[in-house]
C-alpha cells in the first residue's frame, strides 16, 4: 500500500530519509492504518532502512505490486542522463597497440580518464590495472564497468571477436589500420577476404552518428566504407591516392600526407577544397623524424581517430607531438636504446608484414650519413608464433634476408603445438631460400635472452640492431643493466 499513504506520512518519511542523509531509504511505520495521518492515529517510524528490499514491493502478500525500482532509477538517471561512453576501437593486423595507445595519449590531454585495452594489459587513467593479453571482449567489458573510466579505447583482436564477438553493443569511432595475413589457416580462416570480414565487425558495430576510420592504401579497408551506417573518414600515407581525391571532391574526409614544397611532410586534413595542417611528420617524436614509417601511419590514424571522436586539430597536434616511442608509453614498439654507438631497436614484430615495416625503419637508419659517415651492419633476432602456417614462417625469413647482414633465429617460450626447434627451421628454410640475400650469416638460438646477447655481442659501433622479442620488459631491464640509452628521436 505503498503508494495509498496519506500525504502527510509521506512528508514524515521523506524528512526522516533527509535527517539520516539518504536518497533512497525505506522507512517502517508502526500505524493502525498508514493511509491516515499518523499524527491522528497514532504511532512512529519504528526503521530507517538505508537498503531496502524491493520484493515486498514488487510481489507483496496483499494488494497490488508497485515498481518502485522506476521511481530510484529515475532518481540516479534523470531524462537525458548520458547511458554510453565514447567508444574508439582499433583493430587491424599490424600497428593497433601503438595507434590505440596514442589515442588514449590525445584524449587523456582532454581531461577524460581513459580505459584502453591492448594486447599488453587494461590501464585506468593511464595506469596498468591488469597485465595481460586484454584485447578481448571480458576486457572491454572490465574497463565499462569501472565507474571512473567516461572515455574507452580497445584494441579489438581477431581472436577475441571469434570467440565472443565486441564485449559491447557499438563503437563511436572504428579504426582499421591494415588486413595481412597473419593468423590464416587458424579457425578456418584462410583468406584475406575472410579475415578481412572479422576485422569489418567493428566497422558494422558503428552507429549512424559514428565514424569509421579506414586505411585508404590498404583496398581490403577501403571496401568497407560500404558496410559503415555512420560517415566515413579515410587516411592514407599517399598524397596522390585516387580513392582520396574522389572523396575529397564529394567534400568528405581525409587524412593524408603531403610532402611540402620546401622539404619535409605535413600531417594534412582534407575536405572539399580546403585543407588544414596538422603537424610536421619530423616534430612527431614516434615517427623518429618520419622514418620510421609505420608510425607515421600509426600517427595519421590516431589523429583521424581523434578528431572523429570530437578533438580540435590543436589538441590533436599537442597529443602526437608529446608522445613518445619509449618503453613506458609504448613497450616493444620501436623502443630505441642508444648501446656503445649501436641503436638498438625493442620491438613485437612477429609476422612478416611487421618484420617488413621494422626492416623499413632499420634501412631508413643505416643508410650513409644517418648513423654515421658509414652504413652499419644491420643485425637481427627473429622470431614468429608456433600456431602460423609454415609457409608464413618460411616468409618471415625471406622478408628478414632481404634486409638483415646478421641474423639469430629464436623461439618463443611457449612454441603453440610445435616441437622445439621446428619454427627456427621453417624460418632459417625460408632464409636460404631467399632472393636477393644480404645475410652474411645467420645461425638459432632457441631462448630469447642467449639469443639477444648474442646479437649485441656481434654489434660495433654504427651497426642498428632489432631486437624481435617476446618479453620486452626482460629486454628493457637488460639494456638498462648495460647503461643502454633510451632514443626518441630520429637523431
Amino acid at each position: 500500500r505503498t503508494f495509498e499513504a496519506d500525504h502527510d506520512n509521506i512528508e514524515i518519511a521523506e524528512e526522516a530519509a533527509r535527517v539520516v542523509g539518504l536518497d533512497v531509504a525505506g522507512i517502517d511505520f508502526l500505524t493502525p492504518d498508514i493511509c491516515q495521518p499518523v499524527r491522528e492515529t497514532g504511532g512512529a517510524i519504528v526503521e530507517v532502512n538505508a537498503a531496502p528490499g524491493f520484493r515486498m514491493h514488487t510481489n507483496p502478500t496483499e494488494g497490488e505490486p508497485q515498481y518502485v525500482a522506476k521511481a530510484v532509477i529515475d532518481m540516479l538517471f534523470p531524462q537525458g542522463t548520458p547511458a554510453r561512453i565514447p567508444i574508439i576501437a582499433v583493430t587491424g593486423s599490424n600497428g593497433k597497440t601503438t595507434t590505440a595507445r596514442m589515442i588514449a595519449h590525445i584524449v587523456r590531454g582532454l581531461g577524460h580518464k581513459v580505459g584502453m585495452t591492448t594486447t599488453d594489459g587494461i590501464y585506468i587513467d593511464g595506469r596498468l590495472v591488469k597485465q595481460a593479453d586484454a584485447s578481448g571482449p571480458r576486457s572491454a567489458r572490465m574497463v565499462l564497468q569501472n565507474p571512473r573510466v567516461d572515455f574507452a579505447v580497445f584494441e579489438v583482436a581477431r581472436g577475441g571477436i571469434l570467440r565472443e564477438g565486441l564485449g559491447y553493443s557499438a563503437n563511436d569511432v572504428a579504426v582499421v589500420l591494415n588486413v595481412t595475413g597473419d593468423h590464416l589457416g587458424l579457425k578456418e580462416v584462410n583468406s584475406l577476404r575472410q579475415l578481412a570480414a572479422i576485422k569489418r565487425v567493428v566497422v558494422e558495430a558503428v552507429p549512424r552518428s559514428g565514424t569509421a576510420v579506414l586505411n585508404a592504401d590498404d583496398e581490403l579497408v577501403a571496401e568497407m566504407r560500404t558496410h559503415c551506417s555512420g560517415s566515413v573518414i579515410l587516411f592514407s600515407m599517399r598524397d596522390d591516392n585516387p580513392l582520396v581525391e574522389r572523396w575529397v571532391r564529394r567534400s568528405r574526409k581525409a587524412f593524408v600526407i603531403e610532402k611540402q614544397p620546401g622539404g619535409g611532410e605535413m600531417m594534412v586534413l582534407r575536405e572539399g577544397r580546403r585543407s588544414t595542417q596538422i603537424a610536421w611528420v619530423h616534430l612527431v617524436p614516434a615517427t623518429f623524424e618520419g622514418r620510421a614509417r609505420a608510425n607515421v601511419q600509426n600517427a595519421l590514424a590516431a589523429a583521424a581517430a581523434a578528431h572523429a571522436a570530437g578533438a580540435h586539430l590543436h589538441d590533436i597536434r599537442q597529443g602526437l607531438r608529446s608522445f613518445h616511442p619509449s618503453f613506458h608509453e609504448a613497450p616493444g614498439r620501436l623502443n630505441m636504446f642508444e648501446l656503445h654507438g649501436t641503436k638498438v631497436i625493442v620491438d613485437y614484430a612477429h609476422n612478416p608484414a611487421g618484420l617488413q615495416m621494422a626492416g623499413d625503419f632499420v634501412e631508413r637508419l643505416t643508410a650513409p650519413g644517418v648513423n654515421g659517415p658509414e652504413p652499419g651492419r644491420r643485425i637481427a633476432v627473429i622470431a614468429t608464433p608456433g600456431d602460423r602456417r609454415d609457409e608464413d614462417m618460411r616468409e618471415l625469413g625471406r622478408v628478414a634476408a632481404r634486409v638483415f647482414d646478421i641474423l639469430i633465429v629464436r623461439e618463443d617460450a611457449n612454441p603453440r603445438g610445435r616441437q622445439r626447434g621446428e619454427i627456427a627451421r621453417h624460418v632459417m628454410e625460408g632464409i636460404k631460400a631467399a632472393q636477393d640475400s644480404r645475410v652474411q650469416t645467420a645461425e638459432i638460438i632457441i631462448d630469447e635472452r642467449p639469443a639477444i646477447e648474442a646479437a649485441l655481442g656481434q654489434a660495433r659501433p654504427g651497426d642498428v640492431v632489432l631486437l624481435c622479442v617476446d618479453k620486452p620488459a626482460d629486454t628493457w631491464r637488460d639494456l638498462e643493466a648495460r647503461r643502454a640509452l633510451p632514443v626518441s628521436s630520429g637523431n
